[in-house]
């Protein structure tokens, strides 16, 4: 490895040259990975709700659908706005008065049952749908027409409304992210570093690192808005202590080597070392997360494993040229840390050892309770800001016809008109079911479906399926839906074995049971994982046991937070932020850990080894803590949309809660079970 940096820093120009130019490809690449903005589609593929979406696609021809609720229209002009919209491109079918009764037939004089179906007082109902999926960009843009054809009285409900809301609020905000996060960041390296340019250097570095991960997820094909929206944040969350790391090794063997090429190259070796077992708990963390069967996590944890990677390889092959190029610079640029001497910790923490522990033993109690009672919701919609014109219709649907959500039924082709009726018949009575509409609605009863003129025949059957809709009082992701849904799949399969319940609460009901799996399975995971690190690392049983529950309990306080204050995240919010926040920040519990067991070996008691090791380590754990949460907080703040807001704010809150546990309750830790550790570490024999 030596032989390899020492021709890096001796050839730094065109090294920089090379890293720079690599940003060219990682562009492009970047632009050309499309972007997945309906979360929905990471659910498992066997799931009969995806199944179903595809038969819907196969064999209808509809992939996403809108309900669109006119307000204050005349027959007339309802009947020119839905034929208007059949003619919009990807716009696959239209059902709503005009289609059904030519427009021809006063809204008035049609029969009560189907009246209500359509009309409620000045507003009138139309399911549109779509030959695309929910999040297609051809989707996307035929709402957009809808919209601007239809003006503002008409409001378009439904996932495929969200999701192009969510698309052109994510799209509006991803530089403002990034913008925020650097301007933080710099803050903090600004009071905690040692000369003004450096923070502008490792941050450009690590910007160069953000590029070359995001511009190779072009590789991937697409990643999700969520990825998209908090990538770049957290890579450089997780990777700006490399750089710190790397420039404190750097002055350290100035000192002691004359030659800078040469101290820079040891900087390198040492910097590689120390950082490796830093940045393979992180991606053990990331790779987690890539096991749950929601495949969102698969989507974050690759994308995030790789940004790691990259942010080391930007350490140790950009970041070390660049500042052998501008070393000059640097130091007329120097001043003192305006950070205050932090070694007072140290003194504290072990004349209050007793109490210290005390306090973890008390927190423990509230922080894993709040913990496993943390409230999450699922409906997509609930993420978004409340002023966003799907909110808003969907609202309306709610509040004009008393649907919240609509299901899809497929039924066999072959189950007779009179079953379908029969069928049909005992839905309407599930509570919460306001309507059941399918070829029964369009015949009414005694009629057969061959005198209907094929082309509103084929809207609700095909070769191997009937469509029916059924709509529903009940929220998406409520308790209510969900035993709803339960309940019409009861009587589906009576009567059709194969039948598929699909839509956007029967999808949400299997992503409720999909999380709840991947809550346990991804926790485990990543302890286990970390755990095993930790002890090659350490080379000790007790000790991956103690720095993986002291960081838990960091983790339990951060969730226990929401809980205690009444306030529901995001159903992926505690999944991803108990992986996050282990892998990412586990690393300060095994700084302050080696540290004291250094001090151990060289003879010191264990009252002075804790002090001393919280002395040494407190302040790069600080700057890096501090450095995550800056990162992280101020996106946390400024974002509406509450996916991400919520896993900032969580991020940067676990960061702080980390520094604390590790540099407050951790060293009493290390002192009461001392002799239990000195007695379970292969290298701490002459400790004993």
């Amino acid at each position: 490895m030596k032989r390899v940096t020492k021709w890096l820093v001796r050839h730094r120009i065109p090294v920089i040259i090379v890293c720079l130019a690599l940003m060219v490809p990682s562009v492009l690449g970047m632009a050309a990975t499309e972007t997945k903005y309906d979360l929905l589609v990471y659910l498992p593929q066997d799931l009969d709700t995806v199944r179903g979406q595809e038969i819907l696609l196969e064999d209808f021809g509809k992939g996403a659908f809108s309900l669109l609720v006119t307000e204050g229209m005349r027959p007339g002009e309802q009947a020119e706005l839905e034929n208007a919209v059949k003619e919009i491109p990807h716009v696959e079918s239209v059902i709503g008065y005009a289609s059904l009764t030519g427009g021809q037939v006063p809204v008035e004089i049609l029969p009560d049952e189907f009246r209500e179906r359509i009309s409620r007082g000045d507003c009138m109902l139309t399911a549109v749908f779509f030959d695309e999926g929910s999040s297609s960009e051809e989707t996307m843009e035929a709402i957009e027409k809808i919209r601007s054809l239809a003006g503002s009285r008409c409001f378009v409900s439904g996932l495929s409304a969200v999701v192009t809301d969510t698309r052109n609020l994510v799209e509006s905000q991803e530089g403002i992210y990034v913008a925020i996060a650097v301007a933080l960041c710099v803050v903090v390296l600004m009071l905690t570093m040692d000369s003004f340019l450096l923070p502008l250097i490792f941050l450009a570095c690590i910007g160069v690192s953000i590029l070359w991960n995001m511009g190779s997820n072009y590789f991937l094909g697409e990643i999700s808005y969520i990825t998209k929206a908090v990538a770049a944040v957290l890579q450089l969350g997780v990777t700006l202590d490399y750089s710190i790391f790397l420039w404190h090794s750097y002055k350290e063997q100035k000192e002691q080597i004359q030659d800078r090429d040469d101290a820079m190259v040891e900087a390198i070796r040492l910097t590689f070392t120390s950082i490796l077992g830093s940045s393979l708990t992180t991606i053990a963390g990331f790779v987690s997360i890539c096991f749950m069967s929601f495949t969102l996590g698969r989507d974050l944890g690759i994308v995030m494993s790789k940004g790691v990677v990259m942010g080391l390889l930007g350490t140790v092959v950009l970041l070390p040229c660049v500042i052998r190029l501008l070393d000059g610079v640097i130091e007329k640029t120097a001043h003192k840390p305006l950070l205050p001497d932090v070694k007072g910790i140290g003194k504290f923490v072990a004349k209050h050892s007793g109490v210290l522990a005390i306090v973890l033993v008390i927190l423990a109690v509230p922080a894993f309770w709040g913990y496993s009672q943390a409230n999450v919701y699922y409906d997509m919609s609930r993420v978004m800001p409340r002023d966003l014109p799907s909110v808003i219709a969907n609202e309306k649907l709610e509040k004009t016809f008393d649907m919240s959500t609509t299901h899809l039924v497929l039924v066999d082709a072959d189950v007779s008109q009179t079953d379908v009726r029969k069928m049909a018949e005992e839905m309407r009575g599930v509570d919460g079911v306001t309507d059941v509409f399918g070829m029964d609605s369009l015949l009414g009863a005694d009629i057969p479906e061959s005198i209907l003129p094929d082309s509103v025949r084929s809207l609700v059957r095909s070769d191997r399926y009937q469509l029916m809709l059924i709509n529903s009082a009940y929220k998406i992701s409520s308790d209510e839906v969900n035993a709803q849904i339960d309940a019409l799949n009861s009587i589906l399969k009576k009567y059709d074995a194969g039948g598929m319940l699909i839509g956007e609460a029967p999808c949400t009901k299997d992503l409720i049971a999909c999380t709840d799996h991947d809550f346990t399975v991804v926790s485990l995971i990543s302890i286990a994982a970390i755990f095993v690190i930790i002890m090659l690392v350490q080379k000790s049983i007790s000790l991956p046991v103690l720095l993986v529950a002291v960081i838990e309990l960091a983790i339990a306080a951060n969730l226990c937070i929401p809980y205690f204050t009444g306030k529901e995240l995001p159903f992926v919010g505690p999944i991803l932020i108990s992986t996050i926040q282990l892998g990412a920040t586990v690393d300060y519990a095994i700084l302050l850990t080696t540290r004291y067991k250094q001090n151990r070996l060289s003879g010191m008691d264990r009252k002075e080894a804790v002090e001393k090791a919280v002395s040494s380590a407190a302040r790069s754990i600080l700057v890096s803590g501090l450095g995550f949460f800056a990162a992280t907080y101020g996106v946390g703040l400024y974002s509406n949309v509450d996916m991400i807001s919520s896993m900032c704010r969580l991020i940067a809150r676990g960061a702080l809660l980390s520094v604390a546990v590790v540099l407050l309750l951790l060293p009493a830790v290390l002192m009461l079970l001392d002799r239990l550790i000195i007695h379970t570490t292969l290298d701490m024999k002459a400790a004993r």
